[in-house]
């Protein structure tokens, strides 16, 4: 029934996210500690984005088989829910098999770096203050949060601007791939750029590119699939950039951190910045949801001209104005090389006299 459909996927979303949380902010937290190198973080979380887009590659290539299946079955006029939940349940069971073999393969294979044990907050409340004292933490957490209230929209509207808007539904894959693979392919080009002009300007730059690419979306209508998928492809290929420098910058502030406290903290850092992205993709889809409903939106039929408006407007003027205000607020940034330089001297002095006292 709807009802016992709806509870179903409620608690099957919040189970995801839930443990999606508990993986990613060791995850990301294991990252950082990987190296105390300015340069060397960003070619370990420029791989580690090009992972996270494969597989969300990956994932598209599965939203292609169940419309591929939904399709099918109306052909023949069979039942396209019971074609899609078919697909989808064979889907779950490799999915869920190659997630648990691979998660526990990395478990086994990475080491945390000894140094670092026992060193954090002992108190979790005292460690999240610390984040918000952080004025460079403090800076990215605005800036984080704004510029993915953008970028959720590629994931929240893209069945959306290619069925009702596109007026090609089935090529809803197709826009949210030519996003993903320049995204993947263009991290070993941000390495060396942002060696050459640093962490800030490729980020900024990058956020500024995403910007302008998004809302050029809103001036293309029927048919222009084309036209599209170009700038979607320069708006992954320049948020490249950002998954590429923007956690590698995290990890930067959270030496700030240990410069002040004398303690490592990244798991309470990647837990706020996992939080502040998650609240800003909920409010993405809350937002959409709103204005479809206001806009006058009927799911499954032709939307007149205020309808499509309202949908190129979220996806295209919204994410605009979005990363342009975060790339304002960004430019105010000052925690550069030559400063994380002088405080990894510091740091590296202390650990030398702590090894002599051990």
């Amino acid at each position: 029934s709807e009802s016992a459909l709806l509870i179903w996927m409620t608690v099957g979303i919040f189970g995801f996210y839930s443990a999606m949380t508990v993986f990613i902010v060791p995850h990301t937290s294991l990252g950082a500690e990987l190296s105390p190198d300015y340069h060397d973080r960003n070619r370990i979380f420029g791989m580690r984005h090009a992972g996270w887009m494969l597989g969300s590659a990956l994932a598209v290539g599965g939203m292609y088989m169940l419309i591929d299946a939904k399709e099918n079955a109306l052909s023949l006029g069979q039942s396209a829910d019971a074609a899609v939940r078919g697909v989808a349940a064979e889907m779950a069971i490799v999915v869920a098999i190659v997630t648990a073999v691979t998660l526990v393969f990395t478990v086994i294979r990475l080491r945390e770096r000894p140094e670092f044990q026992g060193r954090g907050s002992r108190h979790p409340y005292g460690a999240f203050a610390d984040v918000l004292k952080n004025p460079h933490a403090r800076l990215l957490i605005v800036v984080y949060f704004i510029e993915n209230l953008g970028a959720a929209t590629i994931s929240v509207l893209a069945l959306y601007i290619s069925d009702y808007v596109i007026g090609a539904p089935e090529l809803a894959p197709v826009l949210i791939l030519s996003y993903m693979v320049p995204s993947i392919v263009s991290v070993p080009l941000w390495i060396p750029i942002s060696r050459k002009i640093g962490k800030k300007r490729l980020w900024l730059g990058s956020m500024v590119l995403t910007g302008f690419s998004f809302g050029a979306m809103f001036f293309f209508g029927e048919g222009d699939i084309l036209g599209i998928c170009i700038f979607a492809a320069l708006a992954g290929t320049a948020a490249g950039a950002g998954g590429t420098v923007a956690p590698s910058i995290q990890a930067d502030v959270i030496d700030f951190d240990e410069f002040c406290t004398g303690e490592r903290k990244e798991g309470a850092y990647f837990a706020t910045w996992n939080l502040v992205y998650k609240s800003s993709t909920g409010i993405t889809f809350l937002l959409a949801g709103f204005v479809l409903e206001a806009s006058g939106f009927v799911p499954n039929v032709e939307q007149p001209d205020s309808v499509k408006d309202a949908i190129r407007t979220l996806f295209a003027v919204f994410p605009f104005g979005c990363y342009l205000l975060g790339a304002a607020i960004f430019s105010r940034f000052s925690l550069g090389e030559k400063e994380h330089r002088a405080i990894r001297v510091e740091l590296e002095r202390r650990a030398e006299i702590r090894s002599g006292v051990a």
